[in-house]
């Protein structure tokens, strides 16, 4: 069986090439030519939100990094090679940090059982949960209070993309660049903005606001 799918991939790959070529011909070579997002899309690795899809854009469109539960940690050097990256070699505008609701990780962390390696990912989620708890723990319903958790995720993971250097320093050189938060809601297949954005400097928190000469 798994190899069955392992070849039905590859030959959905031919035909994928295929649909594109008599399309236009020329598809590959243009996107082999380079690419030019305008867009950092920081969002879950959850197989079910797949970003060119839920946004209908094209590969080249959207610059991309995703971890479980759409988490901004700034000792990842993974994510923030990505940042760096997209904000300085690639110059998008817009940063989103997208979660959605249901979220397995979300879930996991506010129920708090063990499940391995992965509780230590999950603390960061927990962080939000205590900062957060009176107001959680005011809602009855476990399935609202996890989707009150996801999208108080994104506002925190948002605040976090803000407060990295990266992006105070690209503000701090007038840089164009906003950072939006998002929740992808898989029942409707709508997108949920939080009305989080950053624009600039004067939006970081004092303490965590660096200093420029």
């Amino acid at each position: 069986m798994a190899e069955d799918l392992y070849h039905q991939l590859l030959q959905r790959n031919r035909d994928w090439v295929q649909r594109r070529l008599r399309k236009d011909p020329d598809y590959f070579t243009k996107l082999a030519a380079g690419q030019n997002p305008q867009v950092l899309w920081i969002g879950c690795a959850d197989s079910r939100v797949p970003e060119n899809r839920i946004i209908d854009t094209q590969p080249g469109d959207v610059f991309v990094h995703r971890n479980i539960a759409n988490v901004v940690v700034h000792t990842d050097t993974n994510l923030l090679s990505v940042l760096d990256y997209a904000v300085n070699a690639l110059a998008v505008k817009h940063i989103i940090v997208c979660g959605h609701y249901g979220c397995g990780g979300v879930q996991a962390a506010m129920v708090r059982e063990p499940v391995g390696l992965l509780d230590n990912w999950l603390r960061h989620i927990q962080d939000v949960y205590d900062r957060y708890q009176e107001e959680l723990e005011a809602i009855a319903d476990e399935k609202q209070r996890v989707n009150r958790l996801v999208e108080l995720n994104v506002v925190e993971q948002t605040h976090s993309v803000a407060l990295t250097s990266i992006v105070q320093r690209a503000w701090h050189r007038k840089m164009q660049l906003a950072v939006h938060g998002w929740v992808f809601d898989m029942h409707s297949g709508r997108i949920i903005d939080t009305n989080c954005t950053f624009n600039g400097l004067g939006q970081v928190r004092r303490a965590y606001r660096m200093k420029f000469s």
